[in-house]
């Protein structure tokens, strides 16, 4: 009887928190799925299920749990701890510039260019160098940085898709957007004028949690470089 008391008071083993890792929907996904089975996490068959409408699955590792979500948003999950890491681009880190974003690893996916595109025969019709532009994008931070540097005030014109639509319906004169062949950009009377940055995913980690949780972490981080590596 006595035992049994005993055994019923004995502290329960303490559980481990499960790490939540952050992955974009979009153009990075096909390529991260490799990198991350290699990594040691892949997801469960209801991550593959079109007709699921679940933003969290369950992995090949009980402690991590995958999340699906929109690439700026695994930067805002991440930076605020929500995600303790996940992969997103350096488009995407170098808009929000969080001071809670750690980008230890360059995935060497992903791979375009941020660049600025106007109209066929915009350039030549213009007279001298311009002060002030209308550009459309999803990049307003990236995109005022850029044309201050250059001495051209940007007016920005927000939005977050159908970007190549903004000169033809009068919206804006040119647009900041990701680039990879130039075909769309073609197909809508669009050229490349100017490149801002190379874009490659990468993996991120929130600092805080680096310090806390550091040897789950560290250990994901030398997991991450040595699937690079392969």
């Amino acid at each position: 009887m006595g035992a049994a008391i005993m055994s019923m008071s004995a502290p329960l083993p303490k559980l481990v928190p499960k790490l939540v890792f952050a992955i974009p929907k979009g153009r990075i996904l096909d390529e991260a799925l490799p990198l991350l089975a290699r990594a040691g996490i892949v997801p469960d068959a209801e991550f593959h299920d079109k007709h699921s409408r679940a933003l969290s699955f369950a992995t090949t590792r009980e402690d991590i749990t995958l999340i699906r979500v929109r690439a700026f948003d695994v930067a805002t999950f991440v930076a605020h701890g929500a995600a303790q890491a996940g992969i997103v681009g350096s488009d995407v880190i170098d808009e929000f510039d969080y001071a809670d974003l750690y980008a230890p690893v360059d995935l060497d996916i992903g791979h375009c260019r941020l660049s600025v595109a106007e109209p066929v025969g915009a350039g030549e019709s213009a007279n001298g160098r311009e002060s002030h532009a209308r550009v459309a994008t999803k990049y307003p931070n990236i995109t005022r940085r850029y044309f201050e540097s250059q001495g051209v005030q940007a007016e920005v014109v927000k939005l977050n898709g159908a970007m190549e639509l903004a000169p033809s319906l009068g919206l804006a004169s040119r647009i900041v957007d990701l680039v990879s062949t130039g075909r769309t950009l073609k197909d809508n009377g669009l050229v490349e004028t100017e490149r801002l940055m190379p874009v490659s995913a990468r993996l991120i980690v929130n600092r805080a949690a680096l310090k806390t949780d550091s040897a789950r972490l560290s250990a994901l981080i030398d997991a991450f470089r040595a699937a690079v590596a392969a």
